[in-house]
């Protein structure tokens, strides 16, 4: 259904609220029949009526770096994913996600003639974020997220030096030069908090055809995506239970597009894997609505010394062990997985810290904390990463 965008541009905050409810525009809401309350369920990059009059990822194109840290507004939907394993002196372990997303209310050729409005508080971009936090000792997840307007100082993103906030949550650079290779984390809420600096250690890597990240087979459903798979993190962790120094690895995933996920796709799982050799994994498979079987996956394979090796879908087994039904919401996730990759020798069993890191926000998906270990031609491998799941 297409809205009159700029009669709620004119509205101000309510914008926001609808972008809220309408999970920003790329989730879709579950019938009443499988819910208990009001929420949305990330189900992927779902378009609307104004999709066409935005830029697509479509063809390979060269990355500019600071700019391409920074938004890129032409885009309908874009998004800065920080996740972490981090371990206290005692090796009490934690996990971490800082997320911010922008999404796009205006179309680029709408955008001049608006551009003239008196207000500070006049936008044409909604911002939110997601924070959470795993203390795998207590088996206790918690999730909060924040919309604002991308005005008046409320939320934005800029390239150069890098910052992106919503409110006081926020991811910004203390590099001399303002890069995003070396940032501070900050989010608080209800008596949990993160204060974190993060350092990379390796190359950026693009995913798919030298950033150009496709999620179907359909040419026009993708995206351009790269990461920091490797980033040295340090700082503190506030939880009721008290304040922890704390000391590990971080992934910063970047991507932007203005796609959809193909009519038959319920979702999608995806999984980022550091190894203690200084290997990572990055995998994701979109899952048949029917039948819940596989019908598109990649991912990219990263040396330790930061080459990076493209992962088609007949490279990756990857089979569920385990499940898990939530009581809050009645959706059934996977949480205990056997990977393998037999042109490396890869086998490894990979199980989440504890069964309940459902977000149970506005969107409902689960993201969490895992670790893992198995063997490789190498000899025995183990390591940490971040699961997400939607459409479950």
């Amino acid at each position: 259904m297409r809205c009159d965008v700029a009669n709620y541009l004119r509205i101000g905050v309510s914008a926001a609220l609808l972008v809220a409810l309408m999970i920003a525009g790329w989730a879709v809401l579950r019938p009443p029949e499988a819910r208990s309350e009001a929420r949305a369920t990330v189900a992927g990059l779902q378009r609307d009526a104004n999709s066409d009059r935005f830029a697509r990822a479509l063809q390979v194109r060269p990355f500019e770096f600071p700019r391409d840290h920074g938004p890129h507004d032409d885009y309908q939907t874009e998004w800065w994913y920080y996740t972490g394993n981090l371990l206290d002196p005692s090796g009490r372990h934690f996990g971490y996600q800082l997320t911010f997303f922008r999404r796009a209310l205006v179309p680029p050729d709408e955008r001049a003639q608006l551009a003239g409005r008196p207000s500070a508080f006049a936008f044409n971009q909604v911002y939110f974020a997601h924070f959470a936090l795993t203390d795998s000792a207590a088996g206790e997840h918690v999730s909060f997220e924040r919309y604002s307007r991308g005005a008046a100082g409320l939320a934005g993103a800029q390239a150069s030096p890098y910052r992106v906030f919503v409110e006081d949550w926020s991811a910004a650079s203390i590099a001399a030069d303002g890069d995003a290779t070396r940032v501070r984390l900050v989010a608080a809420q209800d008596g949990y908090a993160i204060d974190l600096t993060l350092t990379n250690m390796k190359p950026l890597v693009f995913h798919g055809d030298r950033g150009l990240s496709q999620k179907s087979p359909n040419p026009e459903n993708a995206s351009y995506y790269y990461s920091m798979t490797r980033l040295a993190t340090e700082g503190r962790i506030v939880t009721p239970r008290g304040t922890f120094s704390v000391r590990g690895l971080s992934w910063l995933d970047r991507e932007w597009s203005t796609s959809a996920l193909d009519d038959d796709t319920a979702g999608w799982d995806w999984f980022s894997l550091q190894f203690d050799d200084q290997r990572e994994i990055m995998f994701f498979k979109l899952r048949r609505k029917e039948t819940g079987e596989t019908n598109f996956a990649k991912g990219t394979y990263i040396a330790a010394d930061g080459e990076a090796a493209l992962l088609r879908q007949g490279d990756v087994q990857l089979d569920v062990l385990e499940r898990w039904t939530s009581p809050h919401t009645g959706a059934t996730y996977p949480v205990r997985w056997r990977m393998a990759i037999p042109r490396d020798g890869l086998e490894i069993e990979i199980a989440a810290r504890i069964p309940d890191q459902e977000m149970r926000l506005t969107q409902l998906y689960w993201e969490g904390a895992v670790t893992f270990e198995g063997r490789s031609s190498d000899g025995p491998v183990r390591g940490m990463g971040y699961v997400e799941m939607t459409g479950y």
